[in-house]
């Protein structure tokens, strides 16, 4: 009877091939532990932030995150927006709002101060709430970048005067780069705000993410 030689020269190459797949397993598993983790950007703010009366991946924080991956930025939006939230309220959560984090955000977008407007609040005290909360950022060696309002014209010209000043001065004071207007582009266009004419709809926070998106990207960058 002929020996069969097949058998074992079968068995060399199966063996050569599970090595190679093993090598190439344990690659990948190195690779991805050493892989850096994505950058955490933290989105604080009100309404405006939080995605009022939208759905969950229209708001701006899912909206910015998705902008930013698509630009190749390895990046995470946590939205940590309360629709309802003043600078109090704000500066009131802050420590609890960072003790929850897994990681320290490598960016901090701030976007309050709108809803102290709308209530007519003394501007001293959301500049002071402001003021204490990007200390707080800074002294954390976190990043910011500080989103704008604009006062509403029927709240009287020395109001808003002093109200439309307090985030250029803030981000000057702070050395942060600031968006002026977090709703530029979107207010008195039709279409871009909800039934309540405050609110931007999904195409009005696609409008807010194409302009902020910009400097948020040059806050990356600098923040390495």
């Amino acid at each position: 009877m002929r020996a069969d030689t097949a058998g074992p020269t079968r068995y060399g190459a199966w063996r050569a091939i599970c090595h190679l797949w093993l090598a190439a397993v344990v690659a990948m598993t190195g690779a991805a532990a050493g892989a850096a983790p994505a950058k955490l950007i933290l989105a604080f703010g009100d309404s405006l932030t939080a995605g009022y009366q939208l759905r969950p991946g229209d708001g701006f924080a899912p909206q910015l995150e998705v902008a930013l991956r698509a630009k190749g930025h390895d990046v995470r939006v946590h939205n940590a927006g309360v629709s309802g939230d003043t600078t109090t309220q704000g500066r009131a959560r802050l420590n609890w709002v960072l003790a929850g984090l897994k990681a320290k955000p490598d960016l901090v977008i701030l976007e309050l101060g709108a809803n102290d407007m709308l209530r007519g609040a003394p501007v001293a005290a959301a500049k002071a709430n402001l003021d204490a909360m990007l200390t707080q950022f800074a002294h954390a060696g976190v990043p910011v970048v500080l989103a704008g309002m604009r006062a509403s014209p029927n709240l009287g010209r020395d109001y808003a005067r002093d109200f439309d000043a307090m985030y250029p001065a803030l981000a000057a004071a702070h050395h942060v780069p600031l968006y002026p207007f977090f709703m530029d582009g979107v207010v008195g266009v039709r279409g871009m705000q909800l039934g309540d004419g405050l609110h931007p709809t999904p195409g009005g926070v696609a409008v807010i993410v194409r302009g902020i998106t910009p400097l948020v990207v040059r806050a990356l960058a600098a923040s390495h």
